[in-house]
């Protein structure tokens, strides 16, 4: 998802403005080095790398927590008090971190708006051939929609607590998701008016998108081994299945 409206995943960079994030971050240079990689004894550990480190560590917390309790209370109902308890540091200490709840909520949305985008053009770009981008594509959704319900659930209820311009910009960010999605599609139905295309796109959200919401939510729980190839033959076969006219 999109999240649930048409809407992009890994860690994001912090941007300059309340409630926004940078892209997520890409690959390192050449020379990094990574866990279980021998340090060069020539360097030192940077102080300020670790402080960074640190503190990214602490604001992906925040965030998850925000996302476990603004999906079981809703965002009005929750105070940096009870972010700051559930990811372990004081309600004052979340502002070393953002000015303010509206700012961990839209760096909630925003993230992983980026997330989706910037995953699914990866996904797409990965083979030429549109039924197994397609089919990717449709992984990578149910990935997403098995991974972080909390986030649907978040998007679905508290959207219009972003600022205008934030709405504006997951809103952007979700739109540009569909037409990765749309392209793909153009590419196997040829000929096929657009508006029809995005409107099996997001057709297709609806359904991976509220499934496992409901799964969790209400009864028993489906196992993710049952509910994944069920989604993802489901969604495929709405994407690819040739339209009839109805008989009046």
């Amino acid at each position: 998802m999109p999240v649930s409206r048409p809407a992009q995943p890994s860690n994001p960079a912090p941007h300059d403005r309340s409630g926004a994030v940078a892209r997520p971050l890409a690959g390192g240079s050449g020379d990094q080095a990574y866990p279980g990689t021998p340090a060069d004894p020539g360097t030192q550990a940077v102080p300020g790398t670790q402080r960074s480190h640190a503190k990214e560590i602490r604001r992906q917390a925040l965030l998850n927590a925000a996302a476990a309790l603004f999906a079981v209370d809703g965002f009005n109902r929750v105070s940096l008090e009870d972010l700051g308890a559930a990811a372990g540091v004081s309600g004052p200490a979340v502002y070393r971190h953002f000015p303010g709840k509206q700012a961990v909520l839209a760096d909630l949305l925003l993230t992983v708006s980026r997330e989706l985008l910037a995953g699914g053009r990866h996904v797409a770009a990965e083979t030429s051939d549109p039924l197994e981008a397609l089919r990717r594509l449709v992984r990578f959704q149910v990935d997403f929609a098995l991974g972080k319900p909390d986030v649907i659930r978040v998007q679905d209820r508290d959207f219009s607590n972003l600022s205008p311009r934030d709405q504006s910009e997951v809103r952007a960010l979700q739109r540009s998701y569909v037409e990765v999605w749309v392209d793909v599609l153009a590419r196997l139905h040829p000929g096929v008016d657009v508006a029809e295309l995005r409107m099996r796109a997001h057709a297709t959200f609806g359904l991976i998108n509220s499934t496992p919401h409901s799964v969790r939510s209400h009864g028993r729980k489906v196992a993710v081994r049952t509910a994944r190839p069920l989604l993802e033959g489901m969604a495929l076969a709405a994407l690819l299945a040739d339209v009839t006219p109805a008989t009046p």
